[in-house]
C-alpha cells in the first residue's frame, strides 16, 4: 500500500516515563526537556495489563515540575473513573483503550472533562475497531508493542492499521494524530513515518540512554528526514 505521510501533524517525540528512574523522576524529565514538548505518562492498573504503575499523585507532581504536555496512556479497565482525577491532576490528554469497551461513553466523557481524547489499539486490534471512531479523537494510539511492560521489541505488522487510519484520515480531512509506542528508535521510526504516524513514544531508547535529550533529537531527525525524503518522492 501507498504511505501517506502524516504532513499536516507536527513531528513529536514523547519520552514514556515508565523508563525514567522514578527514585530521581524529576530530574530525568528535566533532562529530555530542551528537546521534547510532550510527556508519555504510563499508567497501569494491574488488570487490563499485568503490572501497576502510577496515579493521579505522581501526575500532578510532574505537573508541578513541567510545562511539558503530559500525554497520559490509561491502561486501565475501568478508566472512567478516574478521567477526572487525572485532567484535576494536570492531564492535558488521555487515551483509553477500544478493547475496554463503551468507547462512545469514555469520548464524551473526556471531551466533557476538556482532556485531549485518544483511543489506543493493541498490536492484535484491527483498523476496523477504531475506524468508527476517527472523527470523534485527536490522537490514535497504535501500540507496537503488548501493554504492560517496557522494553519489549518492535511489531512491524501494526505499521498496516498506521496506514489505514492515516489514508481514513487524509481522505475524510481529520486533524487525527497518530501515535506509536513501543520498540521506538531511531530505525523503527522510519517505517512510523513511513505509515503515516507523527507521535513517537519512546522509553528507553531515550531515558537508557547517555544523553537523552540527544537520543529524543536522533529519533526526531530520523522521522523528519523520512518525512522529507516520502514528501521529495
Amino acid at each position: 500500500m501507498q504511505a501517506t505521510v502524516a504532513a499536516d501533524r507536527p513531528l513529536l517525540v514523547a519520552p514514556s516515563i515508565l523508563s525514567a528512574d522514578f527514585a530521581h523522576l524529576g530530574a530525568a524529565v528535566d533532562t529530555v526537556t530542551p528537546a521534547v514538548s510532550w510527556l508519555h505518562v504510563d499508567v497501569m492498573d494491574g488488570h487490563f495489563v499485568p503490572n501497576l504503575t502510577i496515579g493521579p499523585p505522581v501526575v500532578a507532581s510532574l505537573s508541578a515540575a513541567t510545562d511539558l504536555y503530559l500525554d497520559c496512556h490509561l491502561m486501565m479497565t475501568n478508566p472512567e473513573r478516574y478521567l477526572e482525577a487525572f485532567r484535576d491532576a494536570g492531564a492535558n490528554g488521555c487515551t483509553v483503550h477500544v478493547e475496554v469497551g463503551d468507547t462512545d461513553a469514555k469520548i464524551d466523557q473526556m471531551r466533557d472533562l476538556g482532556l485531549r481524547v485518544g483511543l489506543a489499539v493493541n498490536p492484535d486490534g484491527t483498523f476496523a475497531m477504531v475506524e468508527p471512531y476517527l472523527d470523534r479523537i485527536d490522537l490514535l494510539l497504535c501500540m507496537t508493542v503488548f501493554p504492560g511492560f517496557g522494553g519489549q521489541s518492535f511489531i512491524p505488522s501494526v505499521m498496516e492499521t498506521v496506514r489505514l487510519a492515516r489514508t481514513a484520515a487524509t481522505e475524510r480531512g481529520l486533524v487525527l494524530d497518530i501515535e506509536v509506542d513501543g520498540g521506538v528508535d531511531v530505525s523503527t521510526v522510519v517505517d512510523c513515518t513511513t505509515a503515516g504516524a507523527n507521535v513517537f513514544v519512546a522509553g528507553s531508547a531515550v531515558f537508557n540512554r547517555p544523553d537523552p535529550a540527544a537520543a529524543a533529537e536522533a529519533i526526531f531527525d530520523a522521522a523528519s528526514s523520512a518525512r522529507q525524503h516520502l514528501l521529495d518522492a
